[in-house]
């Protein structure tokens, strides 16, 4: 049993060293797991097919199917270089801003953070990685997955040849801005995503601690399983928000055209030409990416972070103290 001094110190917030190394860790297993459901998600947003009477709208599985089919398996993977090269970032500043905003909005009298209040952390860890890591990697990522080439003919060539190709390609062919398109939406979906995420898991957590008070740290099943429900809820109340997005990610801007005056066009083509489940398409695989990739984000974390506290890792040092 651990010491009393041992649980105190758990119950600080990780350093910035911890969390760039359970939060990068996370996220790199989350990816590599999780990377061809969102290919799946974004090649079902961006198909502008109407739904015709009586004709059967491709789902995740017939889509999956066709990438194979048409790009090989590793068609799956396009703009993985992407979301790696992002995500060690990502998840530090994701759990560390969030344990800032956390400390922050705690009642310095009670030393208590009230739901609301941990709603309120999870909405500005999503904004704050929105801007500073999210958007630039989502452009990039889309712009990977959007092209159909196949990987197993040489000669058919892509735009983008990989990651740093495509980010140099939109910077020199469209401006720097261009990395940062759709970031309001993106700042809007990573926000709502983080304060549903964190709140659901804050409080699922605490209930199954509270249940099982012989548990210091719940057992990796059990972090899983409510990583798993937490990470669901974000997907199916921001759906629209993020088929918008990839539409608007997807295609370089027209010359004097806002961001709002984007948004409100490709909403009424969409609504127009596809219905009002345009905004929906890619849910099934988001979901199924989201929930699970959650589900592994947050065990692999918990279960880092707690050897990398256990060992006393120093941030100043760089290695274990005594």
């Amino acid at each position: 049993m651990a010491s009393k001094n041992g649980n105190d110190k758990r119950q600080q917030p990780a350093t910035a060293a911890v969390n760039l190394i359970a939060g990068g860790g996370a996220g790199m297993m989350e990816a590599l797991v999780c990377h061809p459901l969102d290919t799946i998600k974004v090649r079902m947003q961006l198909s502008k097919r109407a739904r015709a009477p009586g004709v059967k709208a491709r789902g995740f599985i017939a889509t999956g199917q066709e990438i194979v089919r048409r790009e090989t398996a590793l068609g799956l993977y396009k703009g993985l270089g992407a979301v790696l090269s992002g995500i060690i970032p990502k998840m530090a500043i994701r759990f560390t801003s969030y344990g800032y905003y956390k400390q922050y909005l705690t009642n310095p009298e009670t030393g208590k953070l009230s739901s609301s209040a941990n709603m309120l952390a999870g909405l500005a860890a999503g904004v704050t990685e929105a801007v500073a890591v999210v958007t630039p990697m989502e452009v990039i990522k889309i712009r990977l997955q959007a092209q159909s080439h196949s990987l197993a003919d040489p000669l058919d060539k892509p735009k983008y040849r990989s990651a740093p190709h495509a980010l140099f390609t939109v910077i020199r062919e469209e401006g720097f801005g261009a990395i940062y398109r759709g970031v309001s939406l993106t700042a809007l979906r990573q926000g709502t995503n983080q304060a549903a995420n964190f709140t659901a898991y804050s409080e699922l957590k605490k209930l199954l601690k509270d249940w099982q008070p012989q548990y210091n740290e719940l057992p990796s099943y059990q972090t899983m399983c409510i990583g798993l429900i937490s990470g669901a809820m974000g997907p199916f109340s921001n759906a629209p928000i993020d088929t918008i997005k990839t539409r608007l990610q997807k295609t370089p801007g027209e010359p004097g055209q806002t961001a709002i005056s984007r948004i409100t066009a490709i909403s009424k083509e969409m609504f127009k030409q596809e219905g009002a489940r345009a905004f929906y398409k890619g849910i099934t695989p988001r979901v199924m990416r989201v929930a699970p990739g959650q589900a592994v984000t947050f065990t692999v974390y918990e279960f880092l972070k707690e050897k990398l506290e256990r060992s006393n890792w120093s941030i100043m040092g760089g290695k274990y103290e005594e």
